[in-house]
């Protein structure tokens, strides 16, 4: 079974500057980003079987990387002078 990581910087590779000064600058965006490529570590480990987790929970785990990659998306879009997106404007 293919199993596909979805780091960071593949993710957000136009933004890859501004990427790596947040991590730098800003303690709240580095915790994030280290919280989401841990978690998407640990969702590549269950899906290879390396990790046992049931679907249901796996699928929560999902979720959450992308409420995570959400936020880093808003973070990386307000940095660069943009709207978060959380207007509607």
């Amino acid at each position: 079974m293919h199993v596909e990581h979805h780091p960071l910087i593949r993710d957000f590779a136009d933004q890859r500057d501004e990427l790596h000064r947040l991590r730098q600058q800003d303690d709240r965006f580095a915790r994030l980003a280290l919280e989401y490529e841990h978690l998407d570590k640990r969702i590549c480990r269950i899906e290879e079987g390396i990790e046992t987790l049931d679907e249901a929970s796996l699928a929560a785990l999902k979720q959450e990387r992308v409420a995570l990659k959400d936020d880093i998306a808003r973070q990386l879009r307000r940095a660069g002078g943009g709207c978060c997106g959380r207007c509607g404007g």
